[in-house]
């Protein structure tokens, strides 16, 4: 397995594993009707992997064998002092591969190099495998919650800081 920079080319294959993660990991969290009816063309049309600034997201892949076996999109918060990890997923038929771990790392990174201290992250309440990911990742959470709306559905989110220097 080997980590790179999305290229717009690969939209296709990041949204097939946005839309498969979320319809597996959500299963219970988020309606069935909604979840089946989520398709990956839809989703590859609302990413930007074309640009390099780096006040942009930028989404970070994981590739084995010529496939994105999931990937990491960071962006930097508007104060500059701070960013978010706005998605993690992974397909997942390669959960408990340590992916998602090289993932966050690499995401972590990536944030640190831009002169990030301290990082962000919003998980979907009830997401108890991701909330168990992120805590031994080193985030916490001192239990704030936010109402959004993500992919036309509202969701409850609850937020997880780390400092990462």
């Amino acid at each position: 397995m080997f980590l790179r920079p999305a290229e717009p080319e690969d939209a296709l294959a990041v949204a097939r594993v946005h839309v498969r993660s979320w319809q597996v990991a959500y299963r219970g969290l988020l309606p069935d009707e909604y979840l089946g009816g989520l398709r990956p063309e839809d989703r590859a049309s609302k990413y930007n992997f074309s640009t390099r600034d780096p006040l942009h997201p930028r989404t970070i892949v994981a590739i084995r064998e010529e496939a994105i076996l999931g990937f990491a999109t960071t962006r930097l918060l508007p104060d500059a002092a701070s960013g978010e990890l706005c998605a993690l997923y992974v397909n997942p038929d390669d959960w408990g591969q340590r992916i998602g771990a090289t993932l966050v790392a690499a995401a972590r990174s990536h944030l640190l190099s831009l002169g990030v201290q301290d990082a962000l992250l919003w998980v979907l309440t009830g997401n108890l495998r991701a909330e168990r990911f992120y805590q031994r990742d080193g985030w916490t959470s001192d239990g704030i919650r936010r109402t959004d709306t993500v992919w036309g559905i509202t969701v409850e989110e609850v937020l997880y800081t780390r400092r990462l220097a």
